[in-house]
């Protein structure tokens, strides 16, 4: 089973975030023991974005046990596509397109996605597996 992880899940472990970082801690360590755990090129940028050493964080990521996991042109192109709909649906600027290109990586390249975003995803990705570390 491949896991792809979402920049929430993995900013509520890294930031000590007081009411999600242990519910997302126990859900990303159940997702490793099921399988593998990777992240794309946007969730990778996101959260690197956190840390002021970079090396650091790839030494994380890396302990971890979460791969970099690059998008194929085929899920970019199904990332815009869902993106459109979102957009021709009356959807505003409040979702952007990074959003759309976790989930179509997700969607095409593993079997399911461990996030917090829970209702965004299982709307414009309707067979896209969702695992919600907030949910019991």
């Amino acid at each position: 089973m491949i896991t792809a992880i979402d920049s929430s899940v993995l900013l509520d472990i890294f930031k000590n975030d007081p009411k999600f970082c242990q519910r997302s801690a126990d859900a990303m360590r159940q997702s490793i023991a099921t399988g593998s755990l990777v992240a794309c090129e946007i969730v990778w940028a996101e959260v690197s974005s956190a840390f002021a050493d970079k090396k650091q964080f790839a030494d994380i990521m890396e302990q971890l046990g979460i791969g970099f996991s690059p998008m194929t042109p085929s899920s970019a192109i199904a990332s815009g596509a869902a993106w459109l709909d979102y957009r021709k649906n009356g959807g505003n600027r409040e979702r952007m397109i990074p959003d759309f290109l976790i989930g179509a990586h997700a969607l095409n390249q593993c079997d399911r996605l461990l996030t917090r975003d829970r209702g965004f995803y299982r709307k414009y990705f309707a067979n896209l597996a969702v695992l919600d570390p907030t949910e019991k």
